[in-house]
This record gives C-alpha cells, structure tokens and sequence, in this order.
C-alpha cells in the first residue's frame, strides 16, 4: 500500500490500539433511549448458543453490505462515515469564512483542505511537483549518495526509504528521549507478501509489479524500462523482507530492545557512519541508539555496498513515486487505487472530499481538533467516563484481589500498576499549534512536504528535553483509544465517546457493555503478553516471580489456541500469536466491564428493557459494537497484517469464556458455542 506522505510523529510503536486502523467520528443518527439495543437488527430465530454474532445482529448484518466504497461497514466504519460528513462541514465552512485572520486556526485548516479540494490546480501540474525529488533520487553514484538522498527524503517529508528512524522513550529509561531504529524498506504492508508463493501471494505480486511500471511509466520512462525497474525493485525489497522480523516477533519487547554504543553498531555496520548519519537527521549528541532488529540492518549494510546504483536510484526513485502518487494528478491517484483495490477488494475509490477531510486529520489534526471539540465534545461525555473509568479500576482492583492463581507478592506489583494508571480523555490539554508550518490555498503538494518536515523537525526537538506526557498519540475525532506502556496511561479520544459505544442518556447495561469494555480492554492491555513486562513506571521490567509468570503465559497459551482454531477464510486461520494481546484486552476488558456495572443499581436488578435483562443488553451492547462485514481481500489482508481479530471473533471470544454469558443467554451443552466450565479461560 501507498505510504502517507506525512507521518504523525509519536510513540506509536508502543500503543496497544483498540482497532488497527484509525478512525475518526462524530455522533451519528442517536436511536431513542428504549432502542439503543433494537431488537429489529437481531435473528431472534438463531440460538444465542450456537452464533452469538447471528443472533445479536444478523438482520442488521443481512441489511448492510459493504458500501462500494468501503472495505469494512460496522459500528467504527460507520462512525468514520458520519465524522468524514461531520468534519467535511466544519472544513467547508472554514474555506468559506473570508474573514477568518490569516494564521488563524481556521484559516489554516480551510487553505489546507482548499488546496487539496483544487482538482483543477492538481491535474495541471501532472508530475511536476514531484519531478524535482525524482530527479535528485535517480542521480545517486555512490553509497554515501545513497545513504544523504535517504536523510534528504526522511528528513523533507518526502518519505522514508530502507530503515525506519523516529525517537521515543526509552522503553527502559521511560523518562528519556532517545534515538530509535527500525527494519524497512519495503512497499507491501508484510513481509510476507515477498516470501510467500500462494494464488493470493501471487495476485499481490503481479498487481505491485504492474503498481511499479505503471508509476514509472507516468514520470516518463519506457515501458520497458519501467518494467525492468520493477522486477529490480522486487528482488531488492524481497531481500530485505527475507531479514526482517515476523509481526508475532516484534511483538516481543526484549527481542526488539538492542541498545548500542554509535561507535559500536557502527562498527557492526561499516557501510553506515551513524556518528555523521544522526548529526545529518538532527540527532546530534547521541551516544547510544536502540535498533529493533540488529540483523536487518546487517543485511542493509552488505546491500549498501553490493547492489548497483543503478538499482539504488530506481529504488529511491520509487520511494519519491509511492509517497507522492495519492497527492499527485489522477493518472497516478488511479494507479495508486488500483493496487490497494487488489489488496482489499474495495469497489470504487474513496470520493475526493471524503480522503482530502481525513488527510487534513491525519496532518494537522490538532488544528482540525479544536474545531471539532469546540462543535461536538461534551463536558457531560467526559464528567461520565471520568466516573467510569474510576469504577473499571476499581472492579479490577477487586478482580485481581481474588486471582487464585498468582500469589500475594505479585498481586500487589499488579495493584500498584493499576494505581499508577493515567487516563487521558477527549483531546490534550495544551494543543499542537504547528508553528511555523507554511499552508497556503494554492500549493497542495507543498503543503504536504512542509508538513512532512514540521513533523520530523517536532519530533527530533524532543530529544534533550523531558519527556511530555501530554501529548496525544492520537487526534480528538479519531474513533479508537489506546495504551501506551511506557506511559502507564490509557488514552480515549473525543470520537470515541459517542453512540454504539457511549450515551448520555443509555442505560448502563448498554454503556458498560461499550465503552466500559472499551475503558478495560485498554487497562488490560497494561496486563496482556506484551504490556505486563512493563511495571508500573513503564520500565521495561520484570515484576513477576517465576511461578506465577509461567501461570500467566500457560493461561495465555489457551486462549492463543481458542483463537488459532477460529477459520476466517476456507483454510485461514486467525493468528492466535499475533492477535494475543487483543484478545487478552477484550477478555479482561469484558470481565472487568461486567464487574463494574454489577456495582450499578440496574446491574443488581433484573428489570428488562424491550424483554432484554440488564445482563442480555449487557452482552448485546457488546456485540453491537463488533458487528461488521467485511470484504473477503480485506479479510485476507488483515489476518496478515493486524494484530486484532475479525469482529466476529472479538464478538464470542470473550463471551464464551465468562459464566455470566451462558446464564444471561440460557447456553447449555450441545449449544455449538459452549464450553466446559473447567475449559473456559480466566486470565485477570
């Protein structure tokens, strides 16, 4: 898939997100209060023990298929659509207030969004503005030139050829700033696309092969020089995804975490002088460097010195054309769609205005944020999940209490990390105002690259200084929420605090079901595979005796298994390894949910709401918000590629591992769902 040109700078190789892609919203159609579960979107005919998904939503699933233009359509998807429309009006009013002062928020907002709505202007120009950039990359003669024209990409907004390169906080001196180092160099979104021979494998290959020409073909070179340079491109890139690390493998903290002197993974690097490199990227003064996989980086220095330049400059030339073709005339945003429609299927291409409201998010969404908070975030949302937060911690508190396998000492390492936690809600309390980012209504693709360098130049000023703990990782209308371990903190974004998952006026049973596992999915991660090596300081450190540390991953290890046996598509399995720490967020998250609005007036009644009990609507809020089709290439993709279950599975998953579901819903043996009490999995 094609790379945004524009990278948001932050901590995120560290969250752990509630869903892999980013979404952003705003409050949609609200249903009346006695319809926030409506029956009308249940198959009542199918047993609640048999399909779970069916029967919470199949009538609901039956009436919406995936929109031409979408790859997935459920509850985030459909947020996403009413918050694209949402934000459209507030850009749209923006552009159109000509008394807005210039250097304004608004104005600023309106001239970016402007620029990239000017398709006249865009179609113009071609290939122009990226000509010069194609230029510079294919004239490159020796290593050194390589090595400068990838600083001059990274570092100019351009992209970020072979390696990945950001600062972040030491994930075991979290109060410090350090440089960071990562495998890349690849197009495809895994490895695996490279190294695999399968039909599908296959398919992706010939489309990225005909992605290659066609793009080098538009910037003017033969077809058959073109094709050439493809087949170069792939056997490069196939190389470099041969040393790169599997997605279940860099999920692993220690295994990423290798510290080196400058001097001696310089040494182990030769090709690479690291000292002169980072004073190029404006990472001056550094004496050590974190690098997640010492080893590709190994393979890139022996490439460095033993690929042609010939094929260096096709490759940083097609860096320049990946990064630039979604921003450049329609030839190329075509040929850009018709990769990524291989990929995931989708029909037709996202309408113009609907890409140009989410890249103005995705660059300068603090800018965007505070329009949307000023229209759309409620103080009583925030007063609410203030409340509700404060009640997951504590039924978690009471559920790690009576944990019967992990013994006493590590109870309490466990309860001074869930003391320690920092909620984040809604949007930072001091905003990114990108100061000194140049927006002009007239210069699209400049916009882009200004914005490219003010991110880099934002995110290298943080080395030296303290770390800020303020900041977001995420903009205000995104529809997601995370945790971010060296933090200890557990973030929820305005767009998330709205209908399917939150309402003012809903019932408990219906917001416990929502947004208070959303609230606990995202404190559990602090306690999944991954986060539980960090203690409560976010160190990367050891807190657990070795008894109950093998407790914990032999508990892990069965529901990796419950999920490795879920089929997605004909033979495709879900990757239990991959998805692990998602699936211990949603089955903590669910548990500790449950317990918190046990502590509520209506949890301890039984009075039902259109003939659902609080339980029922309990479990239903939950399944409402997993509900979702999703096209079958998408499907495909994401098994590869996120580190999250496909909704259907993140609907029973946890449900088929708590007492309280079978009793709300009547599921005894023979149900196809149910599980032996003794078989059903308690983590936290």
């Amino acid at each position: 898939m094609s790379m945004k040109m524009t990278v948001k700078f932050s901590s995120l190789p560290l969250m752990m997100v509630l869903v892999g892609s980013v979404f952003t919203s705003v409050a949609q159609k609200e249903p009346s209060k006695a319809k926030f579960i409506d029956p009308a979107n249940m198959d009542i005919t199918t047993k609640p023990g048999d399909d779970f998904e069916k029967y919470a939503g199949g009538t609901w699933l039956r009436n919406n298929p995936v929109p031409a233009k979408e790859t997935r359509w459920g509850s985030f998807t459909i947020l996403r659509d009413f918050n694209v429309k949402a934000v459209r009006e507030i850009l749209s009013e923006a552009v159109a207030d000509k008394n807005a002062a210039p250097g304004s928020v608004k104005r600023r907002v309106g001239d970016f969004y402007a620029a990239g709505m000017d398709s006249m202007a865009i179609e113009k120009l071609g290939f122009t503005p990226a000509l010069p950039d194609y230029q510079r990359a294919g004239s490159v003669k020796t290593p050194d030139e390589v090595i400068d024209e990838i600083i001059y990409q990274r570092s100019n907004g351009v992209g970020g050829p072979l390696f990945g390169f950001f600062v972040g906080q030491d994930r075991k001196h979290p109060q410090t700033m350090v440089v960071q180092l990562s495998q890349g160099g690849t197009s495809m979104p895994d490895r695996d696309y490279y190294l695999k021979g399968d039909a599908r494998s296959k398919k992706i290959q010939a489309a990225h092969a005909n992605y290659i020409t066609t793009l080098f073909t538009l910037a003017g070179e033969s077809t058959e020089t073109a094709q050439k340079r493809a087949e170069t491109i792939f056997a490069l890139e196939k190389k470099l995804a041969a040393a790169q690390m599997s997605r279940v493998e860099m999920r692993d903290p220690y295994k990423t975490y290798n510290k080196f002197s400058i001097k001696d993974f310089s040494q182990r690097t030769p090709g690479f002088d690291w000292s002169n490199i980072l004073v190029k990227l404006q990472a001056k003064g550094q004496d050590s460097i974190l690098v997640n996989s010492p080893r590709f980086f190994t393979l890139a220095d022996s490439l460095l010195r033993a690929v042609p330049m010939s094929d260096w400059q096709a490759y940083l030339q097609w860096n320049v054309l990946r990064s630039a073709a979604p921003y450049l005339s329609k030839p190329f945003v075509d040929a850009n769609f018709a990769f990524n429609q291989t990929m995931s299927g989708q029909k037709v291409q996202t309408p113009r205005w609907q890409r140009m409201s989410s890249l103005t998010d995705n660059t300068i969404g603090e800018l965007l944020g505070q329009l949307y908070v000023a229209k759309h975030f409620k103080p009583e949302a925030k007063a609410r999940m203030d409340e509700m937060i404060k009640n997951l911690v504590k039924a978690y508190e009471i559920r790690i209490k009576k944990l019967d396998w992990m013994s006493d000492v590590t109870k309490q390492k466990a309860l001074d990390k869930l003391k320690a936690f920092t909620p984040k809600i809604g949007y930072p309390e001091k905003w990114k105002n990108y100061d000194g980012l140049e927006i002009n209504s007239q210069t699209f693709y400049l916009n882009l690259r200004n914005a490219g360098k003010w991110a880099y130049q934002d995110m290298v000023s943080q080395l030296g200084k303290p770390v800020d703990k303020k900041r977001f990782g995420m903009t205000p209308p995104t529809v997601n929420a995370y945790y971010n371990p060296v933090n200890n903190e557990i973030v929820f974004p305005a767009g998330i605090l709205q209908y399917p998952f939150f309402h003012a006026d809903a019932d408990d049973a219906f917001n416990y079901g929502g947004i208070g596992a959303v609230i606990g999915h995202e404190i559990s991660h602090g306690f999944d595979d991954s986060g539980s090596q960090y203690d409560k300081d976010g160190t990367l450190r050891n807190w657990w005796t070795p008894e109950d540390l093998a407790k914990f991953k032999e508990r892990a290890k069965k529901l990796q298994e419950q999920f490795d046996a879920y089929t997605v598509l004909d033979s495709v399995h879900v990757n239990g390894k991959l998805t692990l720490g998602e699936n211990i967020g949603d089955l903590g998250g669910l548990n500790a949910a449950y317990e918190a609005f046990k502590m509520t007036p209506q949890g301890k009644s039984n009075k039902k709401i259109d003939g659902f009990t609080p339980d029922q609507r309990f479990f239903l809020a939950w399944a409402q918000v997993w509900r979702a089709n999703t096209l079958p290439d998408t499907q495909a993709q994401l098994i590869v590629t996120d580190s999250h279950s496909p909704g259907e599975y993140r609907t029973v998953g946890a449900p088929v591992n708590m007492d309280a579901w079978y009793e709300a819903f009547n599921v005894k043996p023979g149900h196809k769902l149910y599980k032996k009490p003794e078989d059903r999995i308690k983590i936290w």
